[in-house]
């Protein structure tokens, strides 16, 4: 579980907090197999022996006072009894310590408790692809290429599904020497079931195939998938209605059945399916279709500006869907994207205060918690250090190897388990009650990440209102900076006296930058800036749950120049057209979602485009797309034959804040001079 704060040395009081500037507040990831320092858990079993406060209820750390029979809680210094059993678990002579007497950061077995699952529940991992066909080629090369690296990551002894969907519904069978396809049509005038059952069209163990043995097949199934666009339409008098069916999304009713599909064998065996479903636009055909404003071609990559395709809500069927579906956790995984919508990626217990639930986690996931003092409250010398703790509960599912030797039973020869874990953290931190403390010991990447929570809730409601509060809190914090200065050094007060670049605080410095760069971010442009909704939500899902680091990236890219595909040669500290005057010949940008290499218009022929596969450029790109959470989107530009739009668009220091270019790579600098006038018109 990885924990950084904004502020690694916490403010003595509020009037400190608030004129620093700085929001306060820890970005937690608590699936991370480690801390934010590498350090991994301690991990053990018996975690229903670990104590309990009865006051406060936080669990029993290395910082609490342990005592024969009692402890005293450093949360809130109550005394509390041990247990028989858990006195007996910190009493054994000549034995190892227990996980949470050796570390502040402990991970630890539960048994099965009332109403939940079972600490070694068997079940099976089950993923299921649904894919689009009235789509586009481009839209199906990058699911193809999203399944293909999915593929390589999904757990030995998982099952796979492939599923299409449009006017009809597909099922692949792929455990026979070659893939097979079976339809069942989608009434157009469907009263929500099909004419006949998905089992009945293919039995389930049929479409769901072990992936060890069948990855070859999966991946030669997905190379026969087309778009609808490309199927002969047969030149009869119906070949209006025939057309129509050519471009039908019966997304409503795939879902459905194919819910129902995986509930015909409801069991531990298929209690864990995830289904994964790859939509290029609104759903058009059969129940639960929606109409846009804007009619016509409903291709999202044919789909004009915001302004005229914004949908609102319509119809309850995916309600509906959600509610009706049987297996707990399928319920859990089908709510997830309503939970993300409404309270973000966690949301609050209706009973217990300051809990939250998870519906599902990785170990990327990041929430952000702010921080505030309680009215005249303060951290003083005398008390002692403030101190967090986080739990985690949860479920994760344990592969516990080959269980049959029957190999013809493909499905029964792996064995997986359901475990209930606890995972929790304690950290002490350090006060200061001087301004310089708290800006000496910033993490930029988490202030971001605060910011971009707070700036993704507001801009639901209005994005301007949004956008000018973020540029008036980087007012703000420059002022209280500046004004912090003055209280150590007097100076001038004249509007070139206002220092924009931090040059007295080296850690502050990357800020001014990367609000500039999120002001920029397609999650903050305008609808008559024609930024599709749907990619929207899309970022505001991606954002509020990214850890700092990699939201730092997918907001502020990293530009990498190399002198040759085998040699790097530096660093690029600004995103600007002037790195076009660098000597080396071929760029790496990193926007997270976008990996784009760059070759200038000047490259030596001798230099191969694009860069072999054996080089050092291409072992980077591998690296970065393997430490990701989705793969990235690999393109390769030529500057002497290609379009560079794409690259040019993430030259940010070039561009004004309503995201138009300027004449010169004067974008950033001129945003950093209307900062400094906005702070001398406020200061007058």
């Amino acid at each position: 579980m990885a924990v950084r704060a904004s502020l690694a040395c916490f403010p003595s009081d509020a009037a400190l907090q608030v004129s620093s500037g700085i929001p306060w507040g820890v970005a937690v990831t608590p699936f991370s197999a480690a801390d934010e320092r590498g350090a991994a858990a301690a991990t053990g079993a018996e975690g229903h022996l670990l104590p309990r406060c009865d006051s406060c209820y936080a669990y029993f750390s290395t910082l609490c006072k342990l005592h024969r029979w009692s402890w005293s809680c450093a949360i809130c210094s109550a005394d509390n009894d041990l247990s028989r059993d858990a006195s007996a678990r910190y009493a054994r002579d000549g034995g190892q310590d227990p996980p949470e007497m050796r570390s502040a950061f402990v991970d630890l077995l539960l048994p099965g408790e009332e109403g939940e699952e079972a600490a070694a529940t068997t079940t099976t991992p089950v993923y299921v692809a649904a894919i689009d066909l009235s789509s586009s080629e481009e839209f199906l090369e990058l699911v193809k290429s999203a399944l293909l690296a999915a593929l390589e990551a999904i757990s030995p002894g998982s099952l796979f599904g492939l599923l299409t969907f449009s006017s009809k519904i597909g099922l692949y069978d792929v455990q026979g020497p070659i893939p097979i396809v079976k339809n069942a049509f989608i009434p157009p005038d469907s009263d929500g079931t099909l004419l006949v059952d998905l089992e009945d069209v293919m039995p389930l163990r049929s479409f769901l195939a072990p992936v060890d043995s069948c990855k070859d097949r999966i991946a030669e199934a997905l190379e026969t998938i087309k778009p609808t666009s490309s199927w002969e339409i047969t030149a009869t008098a119906s070949e209006v209605q025939d057309h129509a069916l050519h471009h039908a999304r019966g997304f409503g009713l795939a879902m459905d059945s194919v819910v129902n599909y995986l509930c015909s064998e409801y069991g531990s065996l298929f209690e864990l399916a995830r289904i994964f479903t790859f939509l290029s636009g609104p759903p058009n055909y059969g129940p639960g279709q929606i109409e846009t404003r804007s009619g016509g071609d409903h291709n999202a990559a044919k789909m004009p500006g915001s302004d005229h395709t914004f949908i609102s809500e319509q119809t309850n069927f995916y309600t509906n869907l959600i509610q009706n579906a049987k297996p707990s956790l399928c319920f859990r995984m089908c709510a997830a994207f309503e939970n993300i919508l409404r309270y973000g990626h966690f949301f609050p217990d209706p009973q217990y205060m300051h809990v939250q639930h998870i519906n599902c986690c990785d170990s990327f996931a990041t929430y952000v918690y702010d921080f505030e003092f309680q009215k005249d409250s303060q951290f003083s010398r005398k008390s002692s250090p403030p101190i967090l703790q986080i739990a985690f509960k949860y479920t994760t599912i344990v592969h516990q190897g080959d269980t049959s030797g029957d190999v013809s039973n493909s499905i029964s020869r792996s064995k997986f388990t359901l475990q209930r874990r606890l995972r929790v953290r304690t950290i002490q931190y350090n006060i200061t009650a001087n301004i310089w403390d708290l800006y000496d010991f910033v993490d930029p990447d988490v202030v971001l990440t605060i910011l971009v929570h707070q700036v993704i809730l507001a801009s639901l409601s209005d994005v301007l209102q949004a956008k000018i509060w973020l540029r008036d809190w980087l007012v703000n914090f420059i002022a209280q900076y500046n004004k912090a200065y003055k209280v150590v050094r007097s100076g001038g007060s004249g509007i070139s006296d206002i220092d924009v670049d931090f040059i007295h605080c080296s850690q502050l410095q990357p800020l001014s930058r990367l609000v500039f760069a999120f002001l920029l971010s397609p999650l903050l442009q305008l609808h008559s800036q024609s930024i599709h909704p749907d990619y929207r939500t899309y970022l505001q899902c991606l954002f509020s749950a990214l850890e700092a680091s990699s939201l730092r990236q997918a907001i502020c890219p990293t530009l990498i120049s190399y002198s040759s595909p085998d040699v790097e040669a530096e660093v690029h500290q600004s995103l600007s057209r002037s790195v076009f005057n660098s000597e080396s010949p071929i760029f790496l940008l990193d926007a997270y979602t976008d990996l784009l290499v760059y070759y200038s218009p000047t490259v030596s022929s001798t230099i191969p485009f694009p860069p072999p596969r054996e080089c050092l450029l291409r072992s980077k790109i591998d690296r970065l797309k393997q430490e990701r959470n989705i793969t990235p989107k690999l393109v390769f530009i030529h500057g002497a034959h290609d379009d560079t739009t794409t690259f040019e668009r993430y030259l940010i220091e070039d561009q004004s804040v309503d995201g138009s270019l300027v004449a010169s790579a004067t974008g950033f600098r001129s945003f950093l001079e209307g900062i400094r006038s906005r702070i001398a018109e406020y200061s007058r």
